[in-house]
């Protein structure tokens, strides 16, 4: 009897509370790697750190398939991930990570968070219909960001603080481009080593721009804390968390695991003003609140367009 209750219970977690847990683990753990990165940008250029990091996590993901033999990439498939690469690990994450060092943690999460902004202004601009639900959420997430900026306005006189926001601003319009273009052209085989291929690819592409430029720091002069750093944001931001997150997505209805997305800024936030000091006030947390809001009806309304498109295709 207890046997059965044991293996019932268990099941229930299996089937319910794994996912939600898991769901939980990446709202917090991608919400530090904004802390990682920060910590690490003190240190060396930001487009350097983002190229050690996307180096050393594709070339894993590389070594393990190719282990499992998993087959190679063929044809257009190539252009297709050569294309993400540029825009989601090379442009995106690379111009995030370089914003960060000019710019607090928590404000470059929340400036982050704001792409599905620039998927529902991309798509008005290819003649797409719009809903009224998104524009909504478009122009309430644009008052919380009016809000939030409100407490940097004297900050905006820094020329490293404009920087810091322009590099931020732009990586979030090339990952709403590289969502649109996953969308449309996905690639057909395993979904882990595309990401191997992009992150590996685009490593490759920073190291020259790098190489290009003249402003790496030598690896030996590299301190322990950025090492740390980029280890922590490898094995947990691209390894743990990246599969944890694909787990979460196969077990949990797509308006619940998009909840992590919610979670993300505010865990950067808190943290950032705990161990950076940085500024948390009333104007942050409430145009932080409006800025989410304003996502969540933006994303509300996108999961509803792709139920009606799934709806007229079947």
């Amino acid at each position: 009897m207890i046997t059965k209750i044991k293996t019932a219970f268990s099941t229930k977690i299996n089937a319910i509370g794994l996912p939600i847990l898991a769901l939980i683990w990446v709202g917090f753990f991608w919400g530090t790697t904004w802390i990682a990165s920060k910590e690490g940008v003190r240190y060396i250029p930001g487009i350097q750190m983002a190229a050690i990091r996307q180096f050393i996590a594709g070339l894993l993901y590389i070594l393990f398939f190719l282990f499992t033999k998993a087959p190679w990439p063929k044809g257009k498939q190539w252009n297709t991930i050569v294309i993400l690469a540029i825009l989601n690990f090379s442009l995106s994450n690379g111009l995030s990570t370089a914003g960060v060092k000019y710019i607090s943690s928590g404000l470059g999460a929340i400036i982050a968070a704001i792409f599905p902004i620039w998927v529902v202004i991309i798509s008005f601009f290819r003649g797409e219909r719009i809903a009224k639900l998104a524009v909504i959420g478009v122009f309430v997430s644009f008052g919380g960001v009016c809000v939030i900026f409100y407490e940097y306005l004297a900050d905006f006189l820094k020329p490293d603080f404009r920087l810091g926001i322009f590099l931020s601003v732009i990586a979030t319009i090339t990952w709403a481009f590289g969502t649109l273009y996953t969308k449309k052209k996905a690639a057909s085989y395993n979904p882990y080593y595309s990401l191997g291929f992009q992150m590996f690819i685009s490593s490759i592409l920073l190291f020259a721009y790098n190489g290009a430029t003249g402003i790496s720091v030598s690896l030996s002069e590299i301190p322990i804390n950025t090492w740390l750093a980029i280890a922590y944001l490898v094995v947990v931001g691209s390894l743990i968390t990246f599969t944890v997150f694909i787990y979460s997505l196969q077990h949990l209805p797509p308006e619940v695991s998009s909840i992590y997305a919610y979670m993300n800024p505010v865990v950067a936030v808190l943290l950032g003003a705990v161990m950076f000091g940085e500024s948390l006030s009333i104007s942050i947390a409430l145009g932080g609140a409006v800025t989410l809001f304003g996502l969540y009806l933006v994303n509300k309304s996108l999961r509803q367009s792709r139920k009606k498109t799934n709806i007229l295709i079947k």
